[in-house]
């Protein structure tokens, strides 16, 4: 609401007409009556900035990330509880079936604007995430959980959720430049 509309809202009484004292909804379209331009999201062919970009993209990584935590979760609890297996093997096994469900859905959703060319390339594509988003999950998984639950004490599920929020810092960026690098100088335009 503009400054002059509350200016002529308070001067608004009972002696005044009551077509003086109409108010325009709070959102209005119409600004000095005019209407308003259009965002540039709202421009037809108009492309998002790097910067909002790059902020969704991170929004879509932290949702997958989500997911991943409830397939590493559920894995790490059925296979300590059902199968009885040590807690760091149980971990490792955990971290692998996440990295593999967050390279699925990475692949089609957050990075879904670089598609692979072809089998092998996405073949490519999961080794390198299993070698730098698997590897630092892995790795920094078991070392978290090795120091927080083998030397601390700590129960293994909040542990394990330190564990994770701590790996996935580094994960997106090794994702957005050496798992999902950009392809072709075609693909690199689209989003210009």
């Amino acid at each position: 609401m503009s400054a002059g509309s509350w200016r002529h809202r308070r001067s608004c009484s009972p002696v005044r007409p009551k077509r003086d004292c109409q108010s325009l909804p709070p959102f209005s379209p119409w600004r000095n009556g005019h209407p308003r331009p259009p965002a540039p999201t709202e421009v037809e062919g108009a492309k998002p900035s790097a910067a909002r970009r790059s902020l969704l993209r991170w929004g879509k990584f932290n949702f997958v990330g989500g997911l991943g935590i409830g397939v590493q979760l559920a894995a790490l609890a059925v296979l300590r509880s059902a199968f009885h297996l040590d807690y760091l093997l149980a971990t490792g096994l955990a971290v692998e079936a996440a990295v593999i469900h967050n390279f699925l859905w990475h692949e089609r959703f957050t990075w879904r604007d670089r598609p692979a060319a072809h089998a092998w390339q996405s073949l490519m594509r999961f080794l390198k995430f299993n070698a730098s988003n698997g590897a630092v999950s892995i790795v920094g998984n078991l070392l978290i959980m090795r120091a927080l639950v083998g030397e601390l004490g700590i129960n293994y599920v909040p542990a394990n959720l330190l564990a994770i929020t701590t790996c996935s810092l580094v994960n997106f960026l090794l994702s957005d430049t050496l798992v999902f690098e950009r392809g072709s100088a075609a693909q690199r335009s689209e989003w210009r």
